[in-house]
């Protein structure tokens, strides 16, 4: 073989061997930095949908699934003895007394009496004196004359009021406490509305588990009431009903702080029909609320009028049977 080829075929096989030594090392090295960029938001891609998607879709999942108080087969008690608050015979139970109206009292000097002032001196409400003035649930009309009876609860007696709520159940037992003699007695049961299921709450529920006492904030709301809610104005009644009880300070084994929660009526609806706002008492029984405890109107104003001058207190429980009632139970 000649020189010439000797060198042209030297020539081809370093060209090969310095090409192959390239393309080794080429293979070896990191992929170029627009690479990495361009394969890391793919990469992310799938978790960063997925995220936003399950958040929209929690809040609404509890509606989806329809939830109903449990039922029991167990006598759980029961009782209707708010009327003996208001008789004025002898079946009128023993924290209350009867007073004839005059203007003219021993406690007051100066001026003559008013409704409102039999009010602060017995430490009942004006509400609980109409009913018992009107013999009916009008708690507004307050037309007196010398000579008329109505009750109020006996200055005497050491008493407060407590709300055991069965969260399970959505029913509501109204005790009054004889502090001295250390009695409870059951005046009256009432279904409610309550939180939305959420799983990540301790109590199972937006509404929380633990003895609150109710606060002195309180309102009364008619049609036409404006206020804000969620920085809208709109008639109070369409998200409170006609009354609300604050929720004040958290006493025992409470899951959540007291501020924001609280006792109120169930929200009014425009009614198309009707051409006005209605009560939508379908709301009471459900598992709806953002945490309060919804009565319907007539079972709230109740209980306000009763509970609002004396301390009491709100104990949520899961079942009744787990309670922490007080004193000794009394029929």
């Amino acid at each position: 073989m000649s020189a010439a080829k000797y060198f042209f075929l030297g020539g081809v096989a370093l060209f090969v061997t310095i090409g192959a030594i390239g393309y080794l090392k080429r293979s070896n090295k990191a992929p170029a930095p627009e690479m990495a960029l361009q394969e890391s938001p793919l990469e992310i891609a799938i978790p960063q949908q997925k995220i936003p998607l399950i958040a929209k879709t929690e809040p609404v999942a509890p509606a989806a699934v329809p939830v109903k108080p449990i039922a029991s087969s167990e006598n759980l008690p029961d009782a209707d003895r708010i009327y003996q608050l208001f008789a004025l015979d002898s079946s009128r139970l023993p924290i209350v007394e009867t007073l004839s109206f005059t203007s003219r009292v021993p406690w007051l000097k100066g001026r003559p009496a008013w409704i409102a002032d039999y009010a602060t001196h017995y430490a009942t409400s004006r509400h609980f004196i109409a009913r018992s003035l009107n013999r009916a649930t009008d708690y507004f009309t307050q037309k007196v004359s010398p000579g008329d009876r109505f009750n109020v609860f006996k200055k005497d007696k050491n008493i407060n009021f407590h709300l055991l709520i069965d969260l399970s159940r959505c029913r509501l037992w109204f005790y009054y406490v004889d502090l001295d003699q250390n009695e409870r007695v059951l005046l009256k049961t009432y279904r409610v509305g309550v939180g939305r299921v959420d799983s990540k709450r301790t109590s199972g529920f937006l509404t929380p588990l633990g003895k609150y006492s109710l606060g002195e904030k309180i309102a009364i709301y008619k049609p036409g009431t404006l206020g804000f809610f969620q920085d809208q104005k709109i008639e109070m009644i369409q998200v409170f009903g006609t009354r609300w009880i604050p929720f004040e300070k958290e006493i025992e084994g409470c899951t959540e702080a007291a501020k924001g929660f609280g006792i109120h009526g169930a929200p009014w609806i425009f009614d198309k029909d009707k051409g006005q706002l209605v009560e939508d008492k379908s709301r009471i029984g459900q598992y709806e609320s953002d945490g309060c405890i919804r009565l319907c109107s007539e079972d709230m104003e109740e209980i306000f009028s009763i509970v609002i001058t004396k301390p009491t207190f709100v104990e949520l429980v899961k079942d009744f049977h787990s309670a922490k009632l007080p004193g000794v139970e009394r029929r």
